[in-house]
């Protein structure tokens, strides 16, 4: 009888489709979990009560003799910013605490028909924005290595789920480090594609030029194979690409005699914890032993990554949010002047929006105003092109780009987050990657001298994740980061 709470995807989508375990199995297997598992983490906001029954469905098909998905029983832990039809998604917001969609989003779809279950929806920094699932709502969510720790944000509680066992993978988004870096915090492969590569459609928006929705796993194949099956143009986004989708869990290779990996001098520059910097420094001599060519770039501009990112998101994110009023979308206050509508408004989203919201909210309204808009978001846009166009010489001289994810591990619950500016710069090292629309992903590399995961983060150029992947598979059969330690809630 299979493990399966260590089991990984394929093994899992496998067995069910050659009827050796039944998705239902699998399932309640993974339900019992979380309801043993996440009053200690914090995960989830909802548990899918249909679960089971979606499941049921998985099992009549195959005893029809229909034909299943890849993901077939395969449970996923959905970031509550997609839409799920018919199930509650609320942003990690009081403004949307008891919104429930009447579809589903695009990238939940596609996983649907490839047999995955969405065994619940898991907690965020409220709408996306923070960087340690501390402004959730519902709550800080605890690292499963060590629950004093953040799992890292925005998608904290995706991570958390999936290294707890609470599900075998999870979709998050990133818009700035957002899947990267709690992955890396708590010791998964989680990759943001080409920004185009996933559809948007059904994701609640943050800042629409940067958001991207990615898996979060436990291994690289998984990684690649949920990739796969939520890739691909999509009708209802224009702004997705009309590119091919390669079948990347098939074309893994972990050949990288050759490959020239880029070291960024600026990324090196940067005072990081000696953990990460040793365990960066183990993945060059992996990957070097395997006969890869270790190249220096120079990315002069990325030290303007962070600053025009939160000029950027911040003012999109001021944008998209306006229509939470209390009239169009969200909630209503209860305690606003009868007939005053301007008190309506500043009553029902200063009740539902958390401090961080309300302050990018501020911050992007001031960069888009009258007198400012030249001055700071132009001028934020004109920079982050020349980003985009500085890594596109980069990627001249190398196939993929290797720094840290983060300057540290994991940090402990409360220790910043009444420090926005320490918070912001936890992003030093993602935020570049999401201006210029590029692939990133961070394998799990090591630990820190706490016991607490490490990762490295890998860039290719625009859709050429297949690049990441084959990079990632050596980093996880060399160092064997990911296997060789197990969280302390397991």
């Amino acid at each position: 009888m299979m493990d399966l709470t260590f089991a990984t995807c394929s093994e899992v989508g496998r067995a069910v489709r050659d009827r050796k375990v039944s998705a239902v199995e699998v399932t309640r297997h993974f339900l019992k979990r979380i309801g043993e598992l996440d009053p200690k983490i914090g995960a989830f906001t909802t548990v899918n009560s249909r679960a089971e029954a979606q499941a049921a469905d998985v099992d009549a098909r195959l005893a029809r003799g229909e034909a299943v998905g890849p993901l077939a029983g395969v449970p996923i832990a959905i970031k509550d910013l997609l839409c799920t039809k018919g199930l509650r998604t609320t942003a990690s917001s009081k403004i949307l605490a008891n919104f429930i969609p009447p579809y589903s989003a695009t990238v939940v779809r596609r996983l649907e028909e490839a047999g995955a279950i969405c065994i619940g929806k898991t907690s965020l920094d409220e709408f996306g924005m923070g960087s340690s699932n501390e402004n959730s709502a519902f709550g800080s969510v605890k690292n499963p290595w060590n629950p004093e720790y953040v799992p890292g944000g925005s998608s904290g509680g995706s991570a958390a789920s999936v290294a707890a066992r609470m599900a075998l993978a999870s979709i998050g988004t990133d818009t700035g480090g957002s899947i990267r870096q709690p992955s890396s915090f708590c010791g998964l492969f989680g990759i943001k594609p080409t920004y185009g590569r996933v559809s948007r459609y059904g994701i609640i928006a943050f800042a629409s030029s940067l958001d991207q929705a990615g898996p979060m796993a436990l291994s690289t194949e998984d990684a690649a194979l949920i990739l796969e099956v939520i890739s691909g143009r999509c009708e209802r986004d224009s702004t997705s690409a009309d590119v091919s989708v390669p079948q990347f869990s098939q074309q893994i290779s972990d050949q990288v005699k050759g490959l020239r990996i880029g070291l960024p001098k600026q990324y090196f520059a940067e005072k990081m914890d000696a953990d990460v910097e040793r365990v960066t420094r183990e993945s060059i001599e992996a990957l070097k032993k395997r006969g890869a060519i270790l190249v220096d770039v120079e990315l002069p501009l990325v030290k303007y990554a962070v600053p025009v990112y939160y000029l950027v998101a911040t003012s999109e994110a001021s944008s998209n949010l306006a229509r939470y009023d209390g009239m169009r979308f969200g909630h209503r206050s209860k305690n606003a002047t009868k007939g005053d509508l301007d008190d309506l408004y500043s009553s029902s989203r200063g009740e539902g929006f958390g401090p961080e919201v309300k302050r990018r909210i501020m911050l992007g309204t001031y960069a888009l105003s009258s007198g400012y808009y030249d001055a700071y978001y132009q001028k934020a846009s004109q920079v982050r092109r020349l980003i985009r166009d500085e890594f596109t010489r980069a990627f001249t001289q190398c196939d993929v780009i290797l720094s840290p994810v983060c300057t540290s591990p994991a940090f402990k619950i409360g220790e910043r987050i009444n420090d926005p500016l320490a918070m912001y710069l936890n992003d030093i090292f993602t935020t570049s990657t999401n201006l210029a629309g590029l692939p990133g992903m961070s394998v799990p590399a090591g630990f820190s001298k706490e016991g607490l995961p490490i990762g490295v983060q890998l860039m290719a150029p625009h859709f050429e994740e297949s690049r990441l992947f084959n990079v990632s598979s050596v980093l996880e059969k060399d160092l064997g980061a990911a296997k060789s330690r197990r969280p302390h809630v397991i």
